[in-house]
């Protein structure tokens, strides 16, 4: 802070030149006689000297206060110089910050750490970012920036800051974000807790990531669905199994899985071509799905090969389970795009965790072989895996 004596040095400079020019005065009213008497012995010399004297305090003086005021003058040019540049420079770098601010992809900000998160500062992307314009986000004049974000993400948020800013570190995170449209959006901000005047507050950047979330959703999705049928594909449904039966062990509960392999489908894609083919699989994996529960689980292994795993579920709701979907295919005729139908029929394979294993390997094992035998047996049939456990102990 400025020492407050500071704002009276120019006084107190001007008021120490008055001083010394009235004591300078005084002494010269005072002895200037009785030194041009002591210096000057000749009678005309003393008058000529006396004559003159005030006339020579005027210019002397004058002289010194001529100097004095020039050396003032420049020096006050100097600073009024000095502080025109730093003026102009202090303007310079707020329009190069602007246009920076301007042309950033997102939105810069200064903000409070509170409940609202309320803005101090917003740059121009706000608009393009939020919908709203800086004016109605800063100090809450409209709305609060806290409020747009998503409530699913807003826990997240305040602990991720919140532990950043305890550490002295900064933070990214990416949260949903609710525009002024009501559409919502995927936003990624990095941002740092910065000390001000005693006050801490939050300087950071939030830039939309909508586009990067949407691939990514479109990648994952990829990585886990059967692009034919939509349904999960081996790998999702193989990682499905492992959760299913980790929980099931846990819990000390039943798991049935479903082994569906479709009958003479061969003959299909021989008399019809392969796009009927695809078309069968595509019209059968949403009947199946619809004869299933939500906590179900249904997916493509490959080929004609579907599994299905139903939490749960013991060896006779499992059979059960199985016939009514059987018998579902078996009566409902196919439609091609072509617009024939084609009837069809599967068999089915089921085995019980723990009852026929206790492993996804041995369930997947014991329901693939329970297929085959329904195969044998003349096929549209439901086959069991071998006898429980219980049954060899009994």
């Amino acid at each position: 802070m400025r020492n407050p004596r500071n704002r009276y040095t120019p006084l107190r400079r001007t008021v120490g030149i008055v001083v010394i020019y009235l004591c300078v005065g005084w002494l010269w009213i005072t002895f200037s006689d009785a030194v041009a008497e002591a210096w000057f012995t000749d009678i005309r010399m003393l008058s000529l000297v006396q004559t003159w004297k005030g006339l020579i305090f005027v210019l002397v003086t004058g002289a010194v206060l001529f100097v004095v005021l020039l050396m003032q003058f420049r020096k006050d040019c100097n600073l009024i110089k000095l502080q025109h540049d730093q003026r102009e420079a202090l303007r310079k770098r707020e329009r190069q910050l602007a246009v920076l601010m301007g042309n950033l992809p997102g939105m810069a900000y200064r903000c409070r750490l509170d409940e609202h998160w309320t803005m101090l500062f917003v740059s121009e992307g706000c608009q393009e970012l939020t919908g709203y314009a800086p004016d109605e986000l800063v100090d809450n004049r409209v709305i609060s920036y806290g409020s747009l974000i998503g409530a699913e993400s807003s826990d997240v948020v305040n602990r991720e800051v919140g532990a950043a800013v305890a550490k002295d570190e900064s933070f990214s995170i990416e949260y949903s974000l609710t525009r002024k449209d009501g559409q919502t959006i995927w936003v990624w901000e990095r941002g740092r807790g910065v000390d001000e005047d005693g006050e801490l507050v939050l300087e950071g950047i939030v830039l939309d990531i909508s586009d990067r979330k949407a691939l990514e959703e479109e990648l994952s999705e990829l990585a886990t669905r059967d692009p034919l049928t939509g349904l999960n594909n081996r790998r999702e449904m193989t990682h499905l199994l492992d959760e299913e039966v980790a929980r099931a062990t846990r819990y000390n509960r039943e798991l049935a899985l479903l082994w569906i392999d479709f009958d003479h489908f061969k003959d299909i894609n021989d008399s019809f071509g392969h796009a009927a083919g695809d078309a069968v699989l595509k019209n059968v994996s949403h009947l199946l799905l619809d004869g299933i529960r939500t906590v179900d689980s249904l997916g493509r292994f490959g080929g004609e090969e579907f599994v299905i795993l139903l939490p749960e579920m013991g060896i006779d709701d499992a059979q059960e389970a199985a016939e009514r979907l059987r018998e579902t295919i078996s009566k409902i005729p196919i439609p091609l795009d072509t617009g024939e139908t084609v009837s069809l029929t599967i068999s089915i394979g089921v085995s019980v965790f723990p009852w026929h294993g206790r492993s996804p390997d041995a369930l997947c094992a014991a329901a693939d072989k329970a297929m085959y035998r329904a195969k044998q047996s003349g096929r549209n049939c439901v086959g069991m895996a071998s006898e429980p456990v219980e049954a060899h102990n009994s």
